[in-house]
């Protein structure tokens, strides 16, 4: 089995709705089982759309899966949930993205492992070192040295439904 983190974000349609069934539907994939979730994350959404505020949260899946029949079950997920791959950086039903699959360091068309700009985004690292603090990010180094800002997108730690 390989470990696989997930990043899964959405701002449409009751996201914190979205983004627990999206953990439901990763535990269910074949070849694949959820082994830790992190807490959800609210954000400022990034990019030059006016839009709502994200949750986000990560996923560790064991998976016998390879990253491109990985990536494939996400884009199903997000398809089967709704997602329109319509205004990039817009406002999404579910975004998952593979942030990291092993130890791997692929750069395909498609596909890029790790998940580019993964070091710049604290909705993925704060969720990330909640569950792997010790992880090792292929070509980036230990999670736990990389600097996160917290006030930069604003991010903060969803304590209830009514904090979104």
């Amino acid at each position: 089995m390989t470990p696989a983190f997930i990043g899964i974000g959405s701002n449409l349609n009751d996201p914190i709705r979205q983004v627990e069934a999206a953990f439901e539907l990763l535990d269910a994939m074949d070849g694949a089982r959820l082994f830790a979730r992190s807490s959800l994350y609210r954000s400022e959404a990034l990019g030059p759309v006016d839009q709502p505020r994200y949750i986000n949260a990560v996923a560790l899946l064991h998976t016998t899966l390879d990253s491109r029949e990985l990536l494939n079950g996400l884009q199903d997920i997000e398809d089967f949930q709704g997602r329109k791959r319509e205004v990039r950086w817009g406002p999404r039903v579910l975004d998952l993205d593979l942030l990291v699959h092993g130890d791997q360091d692929i750069n395909e068309p498609g596909l890029k492992v790790p998940h580019p700009g993964i070091a710049y985004r604290n909705f993925v690292l704060l969720p990330l070192r909640e569950i792997a603090p010790d992880l090792v990010i292929p070509g980036l180094g230990r999670l736990e040295d990389m600097a996160i800002d917290e006030n930069e997108p604003p991010i903060s730690r969803v304590q209830d439904q009514e904090d979104c």
